[in-house]
């Protein structure tokens, strides 16, 4: 059996999807980006004039934040996750893409795609990354990851 949430307190997704799904053992987490539930974006800023100043590290870590959280809500960490696929607008933003990622992952973390991208669903984003985890044996879970009389 296969569960997807919408989390509360988050970004809403902008189509109907689930910010995380579970299956078994494995985690799903959808496409995320740095914007926050009030609908801003962390890493955006815009001036009285209306000029526009995106930050890629800004972006990343908020990013990367928001997929922390998101992989609590099903008892999981960052140290959980065995693949990220990170989608760049520019990949000229990948030098500080890749800086901010190397405070969050090391040579032994998750195995990783990085694309580049047309667009993303709004014009402040400059980054989006989906992530897969492996949920660990846990107390009150068997070694499938399923709580006792959870059915496969």
């Amino acid at each position: 059996m296969a569960d997807g949430k919408v989390l509360e307190g988050r970004a809403r997704p902008r189509g109907r999807f689930p910010h995380v799904k579970v299956a078994g053992d494995l985690v799903f987490v959808s496409g995320t980006s740095s914007r926050r539930p009030d609908n801003s974006f962390a890493g955006v800023r815009v001036d009285e004039l209306g000029t526009t100043d995106l930050d890629i590290g800004e972006q990343t870590t908020a990013v990367i934040e928001n997929i922390a959280d998101i992989l609590a809500s099903v008892d999981c960490t960052l140290a959980d996750v065995t693949q990220i696929t990170t989608f760049l607008v520019n990949m000229n933003h990948f030098r500080g893409y890749n800086e901010v990622y190397g405070r969050f992952f090391g040579e032994t973390g998750p195995a990783r795609t990085t694309v580049a991208v047309h667009q993303l669903p709004h014009p402040h984003l400059l980054i989006e990354i989906q992530a897969i985890a492996v949920r660990p044996p846990r107390a009150g879970r068997g070694e499938s990851g399923r709580t006792e009389g959870e059915e496969a």
